[in-house]
């Protein structure tokens, strides 16, 4: 519990983070453009998943507060789906929707595992077995990320550090990684240690690309415009607290101590 709790309170950091970024730029919030007074939406929901973000530190709010947040991430992940549907071999359209899925994973998990639900009126989204679905799918989102790594190998090289040797050769190498990680979540090999080196890589990302781009001139390609920057660094601190709380799902319950 230890672990999840520290995870928990990653994912609040970063949840809250993404509701500054949609409060700061309307545009990046999941509301459907025909939806009638959409900027009402956007800042309504953004200033509730802010709340829901504080909520997730206190105990007895945080099975709210992750459905919350689970329910704005779920709504990401269905806005991206009419671009699936129009182009659905485009990696481009997917990758919006894997990064709403992976996010949705850690509020699943979070609100699974939160306190204050008895076990007799046990929904059958925090179930052991349903756990393990949004395990699996955080397992397949690994795997597209490692995929899209071959797929955009000059992008993917361009974003690593200039003071790193061998550019391509470590987007290859770690595009292999997600894959190797999604492949050992979903079938069950070494999952903890799997989930657990996928987390750090996806940390890792965050304090070596996307937080230095914030002190280099000139900025990169991709950081342009300069809200770019802020939402890659949103995302990929959002991706690392639900591939954290993955990894702490699946750390082994300390024994009950015995009674006298």
């Amino acid at each position: 519990m230890h672990a999840i709790g520290l995870s928990r309170g990653l994912f609040a950091v970063a949840s809250a983070g993404l509701a500054i970024l949609h409060l700061a730029y309307g545009d990046y919030a999941p509301i459907p453009d025909w939806m009638p007074w959409r900027e009402t939406w956007s800042y309504g929901s953004a200033l509730l998943v802010l709340i829901a973000s504080a909520g997730l530190c206190c105990s007895r709010i945080a099975r709210p507060s992750a459905l919350t947040i689970a329910a704005y991430l779920a709504l990401w992940a269905l806005t991206s789906v009419p671009q699936i549907v129009l182009k659905p071999l485009s990696v481009d359209g997917w990758y919006g929707f894997c990064e709403a899925l992976t996010s949705l994973v850690g509020a699943w998990i979070l609100y699974a595992r939160s306190p204050g639900q008895s076990r007799g009126s046990q929904s059958p989204i925090v179930s052991a077995r349903a756990v393990g679905v949004a395990r699996i799918l955080f397992g397949l989102s690994c795997v597209f990320y490692g995929w899209s790594h071959f797929v955009y190998p000059a992008y993917t090289a361009g974003m690593v550090p200039g003071w790193l040797p061998g550019h391509l050769r470590l987007a290859q190498f770690t595009g292999l990684a997600h894959i190797a990680a999604g492949v050992g979540i979903i079938v069950g090999i070494w999952p903890r240690l799997a989930a657990t080196l996928e987390a750090t890589m996806m940390s890792l990302f965050g304090l070596l690309v996307w937080l230095p781009s914030f002190f280099t001139s000139p900025r990169p390609a991709w950081a342009m415009p300069p809200q770019n920057q802020w939402s890659e660094l949103v995302v990929s601190l959002l991706l690392a607290a639900s591939a954290w709380i993955v990894a702490a799902s699946l750390t082994p319950a300390r024994p009950a101590a015995p009674s006298e």
